[in-house]
């Protein structure tokens, strides 16, 4: 992907929203895997959605340049998944942000939290599986949080 020129703010930087959004168009690629989404592959109807997200920002990144995000899929349930993407400068390497977040299952007619189908679970068994081998990310499961200085 590539920073748009209408992304970035006034100092020429991307805008926190739009690693948001690069975020979530890499999130949506790997749901297509395990079955999820708004895809022709896709039969059951099933969706998902974030419920709690952590973004951090660790490098600026400006118009023009090309971006890789990579997503690894660090636990499931029936009903959730826990991944841990990064943000990275597709051609120097290094990482701009990272996102970890929890996204659950959903039926779109009900709008309802519901168990995974067994096709998807077998899916993210894969993916779990694969991802198992990669080094812990760094940051993974980092609170949001700043000392306290009693006075």
């Amino acid at each position: 992907m590539t920073v748009e020129t209408n992304w970035v703010d006034y100092n020429g930087r991307l805008q926190p929203a739009y690693y948001s959004l690069l975020f979530d168009r890499a999130v949506e690629e790997a749901a297509f895997l395990v079955g999820l989404g708004p895809h022709p592959i896709d039969l059951s109807g099933a969706s998902f959605f974030t419920t709690e997200s952590h973004l951090r920002f660790l490098r600026d990144l400006r118009a023009g340049q090309e971006v890789r995000v990579t997503l690894r899929l660090i636990n499931y349930d029936d009903k959730r998944m826990h991944l841990f993407q990064e943000l990275h400068h597709a051609r120097e390497g290094w990482t701009a942000a990272t996102c970890e977040q929890i996204a659950q299952h959903m039926e779109p007619e009900s709008r309802r939290v519901s168990a995974f189908p067994d096709e998807m679970l077998e899916r993210l068994a894969l993916m779990k599986a694969a991802h198992r081998a990669l080094p812990m990310p760094e940051g993974l499961g980092r609170p949001v949080n700043m000392p306290i200085h009693l006075s």
